[in-house]
């Protein structure tokens, strides 16, 4: 993964994962996207992006992009490791629901987007139901064990919008244009520092 400035690429398609890589369970949103770069490539258009728990820094991306598919830990009543998708207007609600500190930055990128007149006209939320989301590193077993299909319902909500990712391995060497180049972007300069 590569630090680049995209703040003003338009895509038509924004992957973004998010979530605290040091808060346990909560990383599995970032740790899904560096999997699906890792082993599947990327269609043209479609921008794969580690948010971390940028917030509100997160709005130009979320604006300049036609459609977005949003990668997160979701609280819900359903078993630790379960992987959700949600569309529409229940986004915005299991976006309320704190999970952890970054979640009311989801609930505010989103209503930010609204208000200015510029969220996108589809988004879709995908997530695992965690185990632990207190301070520590590294996923739970059940949550780690849920990657591979949570990074599965990516690559089908994506098709679905007309986005289908290649499994790296069966193409990487017909397309080494699209294989060599890292597509996630983790942002540059939104602490202060390039």
């Amino acid at each position: 993964m590569r630090w680049v400035d995209v703040s003003d690429a338009r895509c038509a398609l924004l992957i973004l994962g998010l979530g605290n890589l040091l808060c346990g369970d909560d990383g599995a949103g970032v740790v899904a996207v560096e999997q699906l770069e890792r082993d599947f490539v990327a269609p043209e258009g479609v921008l794969l992006l580690d948010g971390g728990t940028l917030g509100l820094s997160l709005l130009p991306h979320l604006e300049n992009a036609e459609r977005v598919i949003l990668v997160d830990a979701l609280a819900a009543s359903e078993p630790v490791g379960t992987v959700l998708s949600i569309r529409g207007d229940a986004v915005a609600n299991a976006s309320m629901k704190r999970l952890s500190p970054h979640q009311i930055g989801v609930a505010d990128l989103l209503t930010g987007a609204l208000l200015r007149g510029h969220l996108p006209p589809e988004i879709r939320l995908i997530g695992v139901v965690p185990e632990n989301t207190e301070l520590g590193l590294g996923l739970s077993p059940e949550v780690l064990r849920a990657i591979p299909v949570l990074v599965k319902r990516v690559v089908e909500e994506a098709a679905a919008l007309g986005h289908p990712f290649e499994p790296r391995g069966e193409h990487a060497h017909t397309r080494p244009d699209q294989s060599s180049a890292p597509r996630v972007a983790r942002l540059v300069g939104a602490l202060g520092g390039r």
